[in-house]
């Protein structure tokens, strides 16, 4: 997966299922964003913008 691509279905789908056996409520949606990557998906697409300047 690139530095710009969103996790695929499948990749959310095994997340899920990790979670789930663990037996704790999910975390908030800022948190299972961080743990996914997608806090640098948005890092890697602002540094792209800023280059292009």
């Amino acid at each position: 997966m690139s530095m710009t691509d969103k996790p695929s279905k499948e990749q959310v789908r095994d997340y899920m299922l990790r979670r789930q056996g663990e037996h704790r409520p999910p975390p908030d949606q800022v948190e299972i964003r961080r743990q996914l990557g997608w806090d640098l998906i948005e890092m890697a697409r602002r540094e792209q913008k800023l280059r292009k300047r």
